[in-house]
């Protein structure tokens, strides 16, 4: 291999020129008749430097490379794209360019999955993709810690996705190919048009599922705002009999999926799931979603929100299953293809947000629409500050009478 094509490799994947030489030596880069396509071995690099991270020698690779009984040229695929090489940029020299803070700009590498980088380390084609986005929201005045949360909270939600996907694509994919005695040269190569058409297909999934979580939340601003404007307006209708909306979430859920692995968290949050669905729905309740770590659910009687609230809760303990808090607001509600969005659904998940362990929290609304015959008392906690409404709302903890 030529010193240019080498050096010029070495950027692109991240490592030394000796490195790349090496790995021409030991057969590991293939010679090629045409020495202008870069990304090609840049790919074979990349694979085989984690590798070689995981322990396998690089000799011991090469031999078996060499021998035809291991092969990397599956990662000539167009699949494979998603193994992005550097670009010529430094993190501080791209802060620079830019005006995106460095700490922001770092920060993208990590919601990717890898390790912090330095100022002075190599920007990669992939992360180069996100600048855009990072500057957009900067200029329309999004605070850098609202851009960082939102990066956060999207590269852990796709992590786990990937995991997952991976996860199925080793037991149910790879594992039986094995078993069968395909020798493992071919596999790569026989795997790769499937590789290539679920990728396409995942992108265009996650895509439209993404998309479509969109329209939920966009319609929730929007309906927030008409209802804001007809409040400060003083043409917003108290409803007599309001419904309900209760936010029912695990504590600790992310942590548990941590400790547990997600497999396992799965299948308790299934269980949790089935007993809260079933005490929601005796109670004259019903699940609207379900979210990462919890449901929201809409009774049209809040007193029977309440009674089902504390039965989850109670159910929990019984069941020995992770605890959890609940919080409920009253009041008039939107509707819209299955899904309700308003001030009053804003409000119940703020209220839930402040919920303690194992607690029940609702508003002077709930209490207020609420005739329970002295089986639940509220015990008030003051006015709260709630992020996202315009005013504090006075909040309560509701317990069964016998344990005030």
């Amino acid at each position: 291999m030529d010193e240019d094509r080498a050096q010029r490799l070495a950027i692109r994947a991240g490592v030394d020129t000796a490195y790349v030489e090496r790995l021409s030596e030991l057969g590991i880069l293939p010679a090629r008749a045409t020495e202008d396509d870069l990304a090609g071995d840049e790919r074979r690099i990349r694979v085989v430097v984690g590798l070689d991270h995981g322990g396998i020698p690089l000799d011991v690779l090469g031999e078996a490379i060499r021998a035809g009984r291991l092969s990397l040229d599956f990662v000539e695929q167009p699949a494979y794209d998603r193994f992005a090489g550097y670009t010529d940029r430094t993190f501080s020299a791209l802060s620079e360019e830019t005006g995106i803070p460095l700490d922001l700009l770092i920060f993208v590498r990590e919601a990717g999955g890898s390790a912090r980088p330095l100022a002075e380390d190599l920007v990669r084609e992939d992360e180069l993709r996100v600048v855009p986005y990072v500057r957009l929201l900067l200029e329309a005045g999004v605070t850098s810690a609202s851009i960082e949360r939102t990066l956060r909270v999207a590269g852990d939600g796709l992590r786990r996705i990937a995991e997952t996907e991976s996860d199925w694509w080793w037991t149910e994919i790879l594992q039986p190919l094995f078993r069968s005695g395909v020798p493992a040269a071919e596999i790569g190569l026989q795997t790769a048009g499937l590789a290539s058409r679920t990728g396409e297909a995942t992108d265009d999934a996650l895509l439209a599922l993404y998309h479509s979580q969109q329209t939920g939340n966009w319609m929730r601003n929007v309906f927030d705002g008409f209802e804001t404007t007809l409040e400060l307006a003083g043409m917003h209708v108290r409803v007599e009999r309001p419904p309900a909306i209760c936010f029912f979430d695990v504590t600790g859920y992310s942590r548990l999926t941590e400790e547990r692995g997600d497999a396992e968290a799965a299948d308790l949050a299934g269980r949790i799931a089935r007993l809260v669905q079933r005490t929601s729905a005796e109670r004259g309740g019903k699940a609207i979603k379900w979210l990462g770590d919890g449901v929201m659910f809409h009774f049209p009687d809040p007193g029977q929100g309440v009674l089902a609230a504390l039965e989850m809760l109670d159910g929990l303990s019984r069941e020995e299953l992770p605890s959890a808090h609940v919080g409920l607001h009253a009041g008039p509600v939107l509707f819209q293809e299955g899904d309700y969005f308003g001030r009053t659904v804003n409000g119940a998940a703020r209220i839930a947000e402040a919920a303690g362990r194992d607690q029940v929290l609702v508003s002077r609304d709930v209490v207020d629409a609420v005739d329970l015959d002295g089986a639940v008392a509220f015990e008030s906690i003051g006015p709260v500050e709630l992020k996202g409404l315009l005013a504090p709302l006075e909040l309560f903890i509701a317990r069964r009478a016998a344990a005030m």
